[in-house]
């Protein structure tokens, strides 16, 4: 009791009813059930949110759960769509259609690039100032199925993709080539901005489906922890190379796996509620946005990964 009075600066007090405004730790006597309690935090989650307006896979992606930015995507679409963190709503489209494109920074700050059009890969990058897209600087190497990283329309890093190796940093005037992965690959998960970014997953001539995470310091790439469950195709969030979200894609089957990188290891989460595979993500390893993807063919729907909620659970004494 004293022990937690040091901690606390208060003693275990008992109540008749859940006290109020609780907090992560916070012990109390229930004279109602004679039982000791405390309130602990519970585990994320995933909650459906607001659908598209245009169903659709393969699609790039920027900004934050509740400040999403949705465009291109399966069908060479060219349509964009903003997110409020309940619904969406068409805003100017692409100038040039395409698929499996990648893209990176803000809801009203972004870069899409590379992807595919006909069938046929794309260097083209365009620069979204919040209303309108505007042509860029091209990469230097075309490819789809390619995946990014960065902050803003300035500051990006586009990497893999064509299964190719291949890495690119974006200034804001132009595309430089730097050091590659150390695997080539396709259609992985990406987190992270341009000087710390993290490739997770994706697909390889010699693997369909691979659980190799790469982590990207500014020069060079590492590999670290492999993720528990191999695939491709999967929607990935985060804000740094140390913390990410990886969610969704296919090896076997469309699978709804969720997995939480901490820097070191990755530890299986609760899944989504759908299984999905070619799915974009964006936001943070704490508040993340799932939407589209397939087989539905082309879903318009999104999943919201929400805060731990807190949990009132009983002290087993026993």
């Amino acid at each position: 009791m004293s022990e937690y009075k040091a901690i606390h600066g208060v003693k275990v007090r008992d109540y008749t009813t859940d006290p109020d405004n609780l907090i992560v730790g916070q012990v109390w006597y229930d004279k109602t059930n004679k039982v000791l309690q405390f309130q602990a935090e519970g585990a994320a989650s995933w909650a459906s949110g607001g659908d598209m307006n245009n169903g659709r896979a393969t699609l790039g992606s920027s900004g934050t759960q509740t400040a999403g930015l949705a465009f291109g995507g399966s069908g060479s679409a060219a349509h964009t769509e903003t997110y409020n963190g309940s619904a969406w709503t068409e805003v100017n489209d692409l100038n040039s259609e395409r698929e499996a494109l990648g893209g990176s920074g803000t809801q009203t700050l972004a870069l899409a690039y590379g992807g595919e059009d006909a069938n046929d890969a794309q260097d083209l990058c365009e620069s979204w100032n919040g209303t309108s897209w505007t042509e860029v600087g091209d990469l230097n190497n075309a490819r789809q199925t390619i995946v990014g990283a960065g902050a803003s329309n300035t500051s990006a890093l586009a990497f893999g993709g064509g299964n190719s190796a291949h890495t690119e940093l974006w200034n804001g005037t132009a595309w430089t080539e730097l050091n590659n992965l150390n695997l080539a690959r396709s259609s992985m998960g990406s987190s992270g901005i341009a000087t710390a970014a993290l490739g997770y997953g994706g697909a390889r001539p010699s693997s369909a489906f691979d659980g190799e995470t790469e982590s990207w310091n500014g020069t060079s790439w590492t590999e670290v922890a492999d993720m528990n469950t191999d695939r491709a195709t999967l929607g990935g969030a985060g804000t740094t190379n140390t913390l990410a979200l990886a969610f969704g894609g296919e090896s076997t089957a469309v699978t709804a796996n969720t997995e939480l990188y901490n820097g070191t290891s990755w530890v299986e989460q609760n899944n989504l509620n759908t299984a999905i595979a070619k799915n974009a993500g964006t936001g943070s390893t704490t508040a993340a946005l799932s939407f589209g993807g397939s087989p539905s063919p082309n879903s318009a729907k999104s999943e919201e990964w929400n805060n731990p909620t807190l949990t009132i659970k009983t002290v087993d004494i026993d």
